[in-house]
Protein backbone atom coordinates (compact mmCIF):
# COMPACT_ATOMS: atom_id res chain seq x y z
CA UNK A 1 0.00 0.00 0.00
CA UNK A 2 0.97 3.90 -0.60
CA UNK A 3 1.06 5.59 2.50
CA UNK A 4 1.74 9.37 2.75
CA UNK A 5 3.29 10.58 6.37
CA UNK A 6 2.43 14.36 6.87
CA UNK A 7 4.56 15.47 9.89
CA UNK A 8 6.75 18.54 10.22
CA UNK A 9 8.92 16.13 12.74
CA UNK A 10 11.34 14.72 10.96
CA UNK A 11 12.54 11.99 13.68
CA UNK A 12 8.90 11.14 14.09
CA UNK A 13 8.43 10.96 10.50
CA UNK A 14 10.88 8.90 10.07
CA UNK A 15 9.75 6.12 13.33
CA UNK A 16 6.36 6.34 11.58
CA UNK A 17 7.77 5.54 8.03
CA UNK A 18 9.93 2.60 9.45
CA UNK A 19 7.00 1.31 11.23
CA UNK A 20 4.85 1.35 8.73
CA UNK A 21 7.30 -0.30 6.37
CA UNK A 22 7.85 -3.20 8.90
CA UNK A 23 4.45 -4.16 6.81
CA UNK A 24 5.16 -3.80 3.44
CA UNK A 25 3.52 0.15 2.97
CA UNK A 26 5.82 2.44 0.74
CA UNK A 27 5.94 4.99 2.51
CA UNK A 28 5.99 9.11 0.97
CA UNK A 29 6.80 11.40 3.72
CA UNK A 30 6.50 15.18 3.65
CA UNK A 31 6.65 17.82 5.91
CA UNK A 32 4.48 20.89 4.97
CA UNK A 33 1.16 21.48 3.88
CA UNK A 34 1.83 22.58 0.51
CA UNK A 35 3.84 19.51 -0.29
CA UNK A 36 1.10 17.35 1.50
CA UNK A 37 -1.68 18.23 -0.90
CA UNK A 38 0.61 18.19 -4.03
CA UNK A 39 1.79 14.74 -3.11
CA UNK A 40 -2.19 13.93 -2.21
CA UNK A 41 -3.35 15.04 -5.97
CA UNK A 42 -0.38 13.23 -7.59
CA UNK A 43 -0.12 10.27 -5.83
CA UNK A 44 -3.66 9.59 -4.33
CA UNK A 45 -2.16 7.72 -1.55
CA UNK A 46 -4.23 4.03 -0.06
CA UNK A 47 -3.81 5.80 3.02
CA UNK A 48 -2.15 9.63 4.45
CA UNK A 49 -1.34 9.87 8.22
CA UNK A 50 -1.93 13.96 8.76
CA UNK A 51 -0.62 16.04 11.65
CA UNK A 52 -2.52 19.19 12.24
CA UNK A 53 0.55 21.98 13.27
CA UNK A 54 2.21 21.71 9.74
CA UNK A 55 4.11 25.03 8.46
CA UNK A 56 3.35 26.57 4.96
CA UNK A 57 -0.64 25.11 5.44
CA UNK A 58 -2.69 24.62 8.82
CA UNK A 59 -3.30 20.49 8.76
CA UNK A 60 -6.67 21.36 8.75
CA UNK A 61 -7.00 23.27 5.36
CA UNK A 62 -5.16 20.55 3.97
CA UNK A 63 -7.92 17.96 5.15
CA UNK A 64 -10.62 20.57 3.34
CA UNK A 65 -8.36 20.61 -0.14
CA UNK A 66 -7.84 16.52 0.24
CA UNK A 67 -11.43 16.00 0.83
CA UNK A 68 -12.01 18.85 -2.39
CA UNK A 69 -9.84 16.63 -4.66
CA UNK A 70 -10.61 12.77 -3.02
CA UNK A 71 -13.68 11.99 -0.78
CA UNK A 72 -12.97 8.33 -0.29
CA UNK A 73 -9.10 7.65 0.43
CA UNK A 74 -8.29 7.28 3.98
CA UNK A 75 -7.30 10.27 6.14
CA UNK A 76 -5.90 9.69 9.52
CA UNK A 77 -5.09 12.88 11.95
CA UNK A 78 -2.74 12.28 14.29
CA UNK A 79 -2.53 15.27 16.21
CA UNK A 80 -0.88 16.65 19.54
CA UNK A 81 -4.39 18.82 20.00
CA UNK A 82 -6.11 17.92 22.86
CA UNK A 83 -9.33 19.96 22.43
CA UNK A 84 -12.64 18.16 21.59
CA UNK A 85 -13.48 20.43 18.93
CA UNK A 86 -10.68 19.78 17.38
CA UNK A 87 -11.72 16.71 17.03
CA UNK A 88 -15.36 17.21 15.76
CA UNK A 89 -14.21 19.61 12.93
CA UNK A 90 -11.88 16.95 11.52
CA UNK A 91 -14.32 14.58 12.13
CA UNK A 92 -16.81 16.71 9.92
CA UNK A 93 -14.13 17.62 7.56
CA UNK A 94 -14.19 14.10 6.01
CA UNK A 95 -11.31 12.76 8.53
CA UNK A 96 -11.53 8.84 8.70
CA UNK A 97 -9.91 8.55 12.19
CA UNK A 98 -8.10 10.62 14.39
CA UNK A 99 -5.17 9.48 17.18
CA UNK A 100 -3.75 12.12 19.69
CA UNK A 101 0.23 12.25 20.14
CA UNK A 102 1.71 10.41 22.44
CA UNK A 103 0.75 7.08 20.79
CA UNK A 104 1.12 3.54 20.11
CA UNK A 105 2.80 2.47 17.23
CA UNK A 106 1.56 -0.57 17.55
CA UNK A 107 -2.25 0.70 17.84
CA UNK A 108 -1.49 3.34 14.96
CA UNK A 109 -0.38 0.47 12.83
CA UNK A 110 -3.91 -1.45 13.92
CA UNK A 111 -5.75 1.96 13.12
CA UNK A 112 -3.95 1.65 9.52
CA UNK A 113 -5.19 -1.91 8.77
CA UNK A 114 -8.73 -1.28 9.60
CA UNK A 115 -9.16 1.76 7.73
CA UNK A 116 -7.34 0.05 4.34
CA UNK A 117 -9.80 -2.86 5.15
CA UNK A 118 -13.07 -0.91 5.26
CA UNK A 119 -12.62 1.06 1.83
CA UNK A 120 -13.11 -0.73 -1.16
CA UNK A 121 -11.26 0.90 -3.74
CA UNK A 122 -8.19 0.62 -1.68
CA UNK A 123 -7.95 -2.81 -4.08
CA UNK A 124 -6.68 -4.75 -1.09
CA UNK A 125 -6.28 -8.17 -3.43
CA UNK A 126 -4.84 -8.33 -6.63
CA UNK A 127 -4.93 -11.26 -8.98
CA UNK A 128 -3.12 -12.35 -11.96
CA UNK A 129 -4.05 -16.16 -12.91
CA UNK A 130 -2.95 -18.29 -9.84
CA UNK A 131 -0.95 -15.52 -8.45
CA UNK A 132 -2.49 -13.71 -5.39
CA UNK A 133 -1.20 -10.61 -3.82
CA UNK A 134 -2.81 -9.20 -0.64
CA UNK A 135 -1.50 -5.74 0.13
CA UNK A 136 -2.96 -5.58 3.69
CA UNK A 137 -1.23 -9.03 4.59
CA UNK A 138 0.95 -8.56 2.81
CA UNK A 139 1.71 -11.90 1.26
CA UNK A 140 1.86 -13.40 -2.62
CA UNK A 141 -0.08 -17.56 -3.21
CA UNK A 142 0.13 -19.06 -5.83
CA UNK A 143 -1.96 -22.03 -6.80
CA UNK A 144 -3.05 -21.12 -2.72
CA UNK A 145 0.66 -21.96 -2.22
CA UNK A 146 2.22 -18.97 -0.29
CA UNK A 147 5.43 -17.51 -2.00
CA UNK A 148 7.96 -16.00 0.18
CA UNK A 149 9.32 -12.65 -1.20
CA UNK A 150 11.34 -9.59 0.04
CA UNK A 151 9.99 -6.45 0.48
CA UNK A 152 11.23 -5.37 -2.55
CA UNK A 153 10.01 -8.10 -4.99
CA UNK A 154 6.44 -7.48 -3.40
CA UNK A 155 6.48 -4.07 -3.92
CA UNK A 156 7.88 -4.70 -7.27
CA UNK A 157 4.91 -7.22 -7.96
CA UNK A 158 2.65 -5.10 -6.82
CA UNK A 159 3.37 -2.10 -8.78
CA UNK A 160 3.25 -4.26 -11.95
CA UNK A 161 -0.48 -5.39 -10.79
CA UNK A 162 -1.72 -2.08 -10.15
CA UNK A 163 -0.55 -1.78 -13.46
CA UNK A 164 -2.08 -4.57 -15.34
CA UNK A 165 -2.25 -4.68 -19.12
CA UNK A 166 0.18 -1.27 -19.21
CA UNK A 167 3.57 -1.81 -19.93
CA UNK A 168 5.89 -0.35 -17.19
CA UNK A 169 9.26 1.08 -17.63
CA UNK A 170 12.83 0.48 -16.61
CA UNK A 171 12.69 4.19 -15.45
CA UNK A 172 9.12 4.12 -13.74
CA UNK A 173 10.31 0.89 -11.73
CA UNK A 174 13.46 2.60 -10.45
CA UNK A 175 11.69 6.04 -9.35
CA UNK A 176 8.50 3.86 -7.27
CA UNK A 177 10.41 1.08 -5.96
CA UNK A 178 13.83 1.75 -5.05
CA UNK A 179 13.36 5.97 -5.04
CA UNK A 180 16.36 6.08 -7.63
CA UNK A 181 17.22 8.96 -10.31
CA UNK A 182 16.63 7.34 -13.96
CA UNK A 183 20.18 8.88 -14.69
CA UNK A 184 22.04 5.97 -12.46
CA UNK A 185 23.17 3.54 -14.39
CA UNK A 186 22.38 0.05 -13.15
CA UNK A 187 20.58 -3.38 -14.43
CA UNK A 188 18.25 -3.63 -10.25
CA UNK A 189 15.14 -3.72 -12.31
CA UNK A 190 16.09 -7.04 -14.64
CA UNK A 191 17.63 -8.66 -11.85
CA UNK A 192 14.26 -8.11 -9.44
CA UNK A 193 12.15 -9.32 -12.60
CA UNK A 194 14.58 -12.76 -12.52
CA UNK A 195 14.03 -13.19 -9.03
CA UNK A 196 10.64 -12.85 -8.95
CA UNK A 197 10.32 -15.09 -12.14
CA UNK A 198 12.29 -17.79 -10.33
CA UNK A 199 9.87 -17.41 -7.21
CA UNK A 200 6.60 -17.41 -9.36
CA UNK A 201 8.12 -20.87 -11.37
CA UNK A 202 7.54 -17.98 -14.44
CA UNK A 203 10.49 -19.27 -16.41
CA UNK A 204 12.30 -16.87 -18.38
CA UNK A 205 11.07 -14.89 -20.88
CA UNK A 206 8.00 -14.88 -19.09
CA UNK A 207 4.18 -16.29 -19.30
CA UNK A 208 3.09 -13.77 -16.07
CA UNK A 209 5.77 -11.01 -16.30
CA UNK A 210 6.51 -10.35 -19.58
CA UNK A 211 8.79 -8.50 -21.17
CA UNK A 212 8.00 -5.64 -23.89
CA UNK A 213 11.63 -4.98 -25.73
CA UNK A 214 13.14 -1.89 -25.80
CA UNK A 215 10.42 -0.28 -22.72
CA UNK A 216 9.97 -2.41 -20.06
CA UNK A 217 7.66 -5.49 -18.27
CA UNK A 218 3.77 -5.47 -17.85
CA UNK A 219 1.53 -8.53 -16.52
CA UNK A 220 -1.30 -8.65 -18.92
CA UNK A 221 -5.15 -8.78 -18.81
CA UNK A 222 -6.62 -11.85 -18.02
CA UNK A 223 -7.57 -12.63 -21.64
CA UNK A 224 -4.56 -12.64 -22.73
CA UNK A 225 -2.48 -14.29 -19.96
CA UNK A 226 -5.06 -17.17 -20.42
CA UNK A 227 -4.24 -16.93 -24.18
CA UNK A 228 -0.50 -15.83 -25.34
CA UNK A 229 0.39 -13.93 -28.31
CA UNK A 230 1.99 -15.94 -30.83
CA UNK A 231 5.35 -13.99 -30.52
CA UNK A 232 8.42 -15.97 -29.91
CA UNK A 233 9.31 -16.11 -26.50
CA UNK A 234 6.28 -14.02 -24.85
CA UNK A 235 8.74 -11.24 -25.20
CA UNK A 236 6.67 -8.50 -27.35
CA UNK A 237 8.70 -5.99 -29.85
CA UNK A 238 8.43 -2.38 -30.65
CA UNK A 239 6.23 -1.60 -33.54
CA UNK A 240 7.67 0.51 -36.40
CA UNK A 241 5.42 2.84 -37.90
CA UNK A 242 4.61 0.54 -40.59
CA UNK A 243 3.04 -1.71 -38.03
CA UNK A 244 4.92 -4.93 -39.26
CA UNK A 245 6.81 -6.64 -36.75
CA UNK A 246 10.84 -6.05 -37.18
CA UNK A 247 12.45 -9.56 -36.16
CA UNK A 248 16.43 -9.12 -36.48
CA UNK A 249 18.12 -11.13 -39.35
CA UNK A 250 20.18 -13.99 -38.43
CA UNK A 251 23.50 -14.08 -39.61
CA UNK A 252 25.12 -16.99 -41.04
CA UNK A 253 28.42 -18.13 -40.45
CA UNK A 254 30.98 -17.03 -43.12
CA UNK A 255 32.27 -20.82 -44.88
CA UNK A 256 35.76 -20.95 -43.78
CA UNK A 257 38.42 -21.11 -47.17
Amino acid sequence: MRVLVVDDDKALSLFLARGLEQDGHRVCVVQDGGQAVSSFRDERPDLTILDLSLPVKDGEDVLREMRAIEAELPVLILTARQEVETRVRCLDLGADDLMTKPFSLYELRARCRALLRRKREARITLKAGNVELDRLEHRVRQGGELVELTNKEFALLEYLLLNRGQCVTRVELLDTVWAMEPAQTTNIVDVYINYLRRKLKDAPPGQIIRTVRGQGYLIPGETELLNPPAIEGNIIPLLPLSGAIHRPQRLEPTPRS
